[in-house]
């Protein structure tokens, strides 16, 4: 898989994830937090396991490792998420999330205790004005707990797209991804016993959502995106998850009947800009050094 292919493949990953608010925010209505991630992810990793059987048999311990850290992180993501979505707005949720496009390169400079690269912070400029145009509609924050909560998922979500890009690397992406969904769906089941009163989704409202976050949002959303980071750069992956909140504006265009602005155009623009952005630097900075 060429860098081109896996970005697109991670796009389409991002494209079903996106469409989690809308579907979370309806399960939330019946069902506890834990509670339906625990039946979310652990459909998923059912249908999953069925599908690949013959390809589990063959996982390694690093492979079941990463698979568990990765979940780990990520389980406490989707709490802080879900927890937030409860007392604060869809928009405001996803761009407080997507502020990780900022967290990313810092992560990542601290880690190896170097300077991000001027690309990279003018791209995350970029997209998180991209992001707070398409979200940020006469909002306003008052870092109410719900809005930590957001803030506290966009740090650990910064932390997950790191720690995928190290484990995709050196182990089967695949395999990491369908133990990923596994670890995340057990964690919240004892969360669920610990912190609520689990119980099976009824009725077709709370089947129809955990159905479409298990199937889509989590069968193909979480379980491809180690396989599309195997052939990326982790800063690049944090870039792309602005592009979460562009395709839910289309989604509420397309579905929902909400109105085109302005301003969402603008946004929407300005996301994609940034992804083009260290191709051109690096384009110049080529010719550059040719004539001189």
């Amino acid at each position: 898989m060429s860098r081109k292919q896996a970005e697109l493949l991670l796009a389409a990953v991002i494209l079903t994830r996106s469409s989690a608010y809308l579907f979370s925010k309806t399960g939330l209505e019946t069902l506890g937090t834990f509670n339906l991630l625990a039946a979310r992810f652990l459909l998923g990793f059912v249908v999953l396991g069925i599908i690949f059987f013959l390809r589990l048999k063959h996982a390694s311990r690093r492979d079941i490792i990463g698979g568990a850290i990765i979940g780990a992180v990520f389980t406490a993501v989707m709490t802080f998420e879900l927890t937030a979505l409860k007392t604060t707005d869809t928009s405001t949720v996803s761009f407080l999330e997507n502020t990780a496009i900022v967290f990313v390169p810092l992560i990542e400079a601290a880690i190896i205790r170097r300077l991000p690269k001027t690309a990279s912070i003018i791209s995350a400029a970029v997209a998180l004005c991209g992001v707070g145009l398409l979200t940020l509609r006469g909002g306003s924050f008052g870092f109410t707990p719900g809005e930590l909560f957001c803030l506290c998922a966009a740090v650990l979500y910064a932390v997950g797209i790191i720690v995928t890009d190290r484990y995709s690397h050196k182990c089967d992406a695949l395999i990491v991804g369908i133990v990923e969904v596994g670890c995340i769906g057990l964690f919240s089941l004892i969360l669920s016993f610990i912190f609520e009163q689990p119980r099976i989704p009824s009725g077709g409202m709370e089947w129809g959502c955990v159905l479409v976050l298990a199937l889509v949002c989590t069968g193909f959303g979480f379980t491809l995106q180690p396989v599309a980071q195997s052939h990326t750069t982790s800063q690049r992956a944090g870039l792309m998850c602005a592009l979460n909140p562009a395709f839910a504006s289309v989604l509420g265009v397309v579905f929902l009947s909400e109105p085109v602005t302005v301003q969402g155009v603008c946004g929407a623009l300005l996301i994609l800009a940034s992804l083009y952005i260290p191709h051109l630097l690096e384009h110049f900075g080529v010719r550059r050094k040719k004539t001189a």
